[in-house]
């Protein structure tokens, strides 16, 4: 929600409004929390927010389609894989 605030105020929008117009509170909550398609590691879900937050404004704003959060959190839920790749962690007592 705070990227979504940021972005559309540096595009000169109403942030505000933005913010609770639709459905963000809503898929930022329930949605995009999903256990299933969410990055494992802290990284990646900030990555995943951000790039969630960036597709919904630009959806909103330059898409002639209203409500872009699920848009956005099912792109994001396809580059789920390849976040998770940027920061492959090692199992416990593994060998080097």
């Amino acid at each position: 929600m705070a990227t979504v605030f940021l972005f559309t105020l540096a595009l000169g929008q109403q942030p505000v409004y933005q913010i609770m117009s639709g459905g963000l509170m809503l898929g930022a909550i329930f949605m995009a929390t999903d256990y299933v398609t969410t990055p494992y590691s802290t990284i990646g879900k900030i990555i995943f927010g951000v790039g969630a937050g960036i597709l919904t404004v630009v959806i909103r704003v330059y898409g002639s389609y209203p409500e872009g959060v699920s848009f956005s959190i099912l792109l994001m839920n396809i580059l789920t894989p390849y976040i998770n790749k940027i920061r492959i962690t090692r199992p416990v007592g593994g060998a080097k």
